[in-house]
């Protein structure tokens, strides 16, 4: 994951993680949600963050989610990000495909 050199943007510090993943061994909808579910409900009990599955709802095997991280310090920001990104990639039920990370930026 590319990270941007630190930055002055005006004290907010905050960014969106989206992972698109792979459920292999999904074979219903509802096999794909008790996959999927335990990841967002550590990200948003254990971390404190906000998530969300965001595409391929429709889709027994893929599942697309996004993870808002706002904090005190561009440092700070980068460890939580790092954080999520081993957490996603650590679970045993989905495979990671993809990931981007979009930055907020203050405006001039």
């Amino acid at each position: 994951m590319a990270r941007p050199p630190d930055r002055d943007n005006g004290g907010v510090h905050a960014a969106a993680l989206r992972f698109d993943l792979h459920v292999p061994d999904s074979r219903s909808l509802k096999a794909k949600r008790a996959a999927v579910r335990p990841i967002l409900d550590t990200l948003r009990h254990r971390y404190h963050l906000s998530v969300a599955e965001v595409d391929h709802q429709d889709l027994w095997q893929r599942a697309a989610i996004a993870v808002a991280v706002v904090a005190e310090s561009n440092h700070h920001l980068e460890e939580v990000l790092d954080t999520v990104e081993r957490f996603v990639r650590s679970s045993t039920d989905v495979e990671v495909l993809d990931t981007e990370t979009a930055y907020l930026e203050a405006e001039d």
